[in-house]
């Protein structure tokens, strides 16, 4: 069976070398052996160590955008590092931006035009992966639903074997005998891979059978009964030979993406301080001393990354008041002044922020920062509600795009914030914080009736 990850390395090289003749006839490299070499090294080091692609499941095409963005991102970084270092590369920066730009591009349609081809012949049922169950419980039930979803997925489910008719499994999937049956059955039928789904007590039976498929090239793989009270996905960790199921292992947890993540903060927070706060800032410092006594910045304590406090910055928008750690703003607040109201509805009073995101106790997407009082007691009524602080807090998040910001009066507003949150920290991509940030300004400019 074609591999997704020969295919997509395979189509990936091409390109990438095709690239780059085409930049050395457009004469915007000297086509030195030495960069040739960097150039196929670094993605090979990139792709093979950092950026796992090869799913069972076929991913979304946003997903692809966002890999080819991390690793690209990673691939530049080290392909500038080494021009610096080694004089001997006369690259000139405007051309090593456009072969960046150009090749993003180009990788990009090329695994979406690999993941075409494999969904294609799937379909044909070409390329595919034979499958037998052992057990007939709930966890294999879903598995089944996963692997039929969609024929494109690869996978042909032969039937079950188990001791009697499957309550849960459809009525589709034919029972191919007892548990004991399979032997036998395995000796005149080829199949690719086996689920068990048997309880630990029947454990002669599946040793015996883990035995016959490893002589018989068959994969064996144990599906074990945590669905009954845990659905999310989890991440298998040995520890010396005992496997151990992680119930979290969000995206973040992996140093490639918070590198990424970080970079991308820097990069954001650095251009806007250097082109855009210092004048904003003194416009604004203008206005409020104009319209209202009192500093310009307003210092908060609020609980960041795993729950730790820091001091988060907003230009003030509200009149020196000793409620400021205890309540929330309201629409009509009598602590906020006119000019503080439209820095509010503009998110104005948020861009000092990017001060804490460059500092790197915020960063430029994620959960808002909420204060410590209030962390204090929604911990205590919601569960999950401290996910959200397995991440940085942000400037903006899924949450307040989403149409979740403002006041929260009742439990349910800030359960469904919290839903929000927790489920930007379990599908965190790159390319969401781009789309995040985007929605923002728009909402930004066209205007929120939330943001007061």
């Amino acid at each position: 069976m074609m591999k997704p990850t020969a295919l997509v390395i395979g189509i990936d090289l091409v390109l990438v070398n095709a690239l780059y003749m085409l930049f050395y006839l457009l004469g915007w490299h000297d086509g030195s052996e030495t960069l040739w070499y960097l150039v196929n090294v670094f993605y090979l080091v990139i792709v093979l160590t950092f950026i796992p692609f090869a799913q069972d499941k076929f991913i979304r095409v946003d997903q692809i955008l966002g890999r080819v963005l991390k690793s690209s991102v990673m691939y530049f970084f080290l392909l500038v590092t080494f021009v610096i270092v080694d004089e001997q590369l006369e690259l000139h920066p405007l051309n090593l931006l456009r072969e960046y730009v150009i090749s993003t591009i180009v990788v990009f349609y090329g695994r979406f035009m690999a993941r075409e081809i494999l969904k294609h012949l799937r379909s044909k049922g070409k390329n595919t992966r034979t499958v037998v169950f052992l057990g007939a419980g709930h966890n294999l039930a879903y598995l089944y639903q996963i692997m039929m979803g969609e024929l494109s997925t690869g996978y042909r489910v032969l039937g079950y074997f188990a001791d009697a008719d499957s309550k849960h499994l459809p009525d589709g999937i034919t029972r191919l005998g007892n548990v004991k049956d399979v032997f036998a059955w395995l000796e005149h039928n080829r199949v690719d891979q086996i689920y068990c789904n048997l309880p630990s007590s029947r454990s002669v039976e599946i040793v015996n059978v883990i035995n016959f498929c490893e002589r018989h090239f068959v994969r064996f793989f144990s599906v074990p009964n945590v669905r009954n009270y845990v659905h999310r996905h989890m991440a298998v960790k040995m520890m010396d030979d005992m496997p151990v199921l992680t119930i979290r292992q969000e995206p973040l947890s992996k140093l490639s993406n918070r590198v990424l993540k970080r970079s991308f903060d820097i990069l954001v927070s650095g251009l806007f301080i250097v082109t855009c706060f210092w004048w904003i800032c003194g416009i604004v410092a203008i206005i409020t001393k104009i319209t209202m006594p009192g500093p310009l910045f307003f210092r908060q304590k609020r609980n960041g990354l795993l729950g730790e406090e820091f001091t988060c910055l907003k230009f003030r928008s509200m009149k020196v008041n000793a409620d400021a750690d205890k309540l929330q703003a309201t629409k009509d607040d009598p602590r906020k002044t006119k000019w503080g109201n439209i820095m509010r509805k503009t998110s104005i009073d948020e861009l000092p922020q990017f001060l804490n995101v460059l500092m790197g106790s915020m960063s430029v997407v994620g959960p808002r920062p909420h204060m410590v009082k209030h962390t204090e007691e929604y911990s205590a009524l919601i569960d999950k509600y401290m996910v959200r602080h397995w991440v940085k807090p942000g400037i903006t998040g899924w949450a307040q795009v989403r149409g979740a910001r403002g006041e929260t009066q009742e439990l349910w507003q800030m359960e469904d914030r919290i839903k929000k949150d927790v489920w930007y920290v379990e599908n965190w991509t790159i390319w969401l914080d781009v789309r995040i940030m985007y929605l923002t300004v728009r909402n930004a400019l066209l205007g929120d009736k939330q943001a007061y």
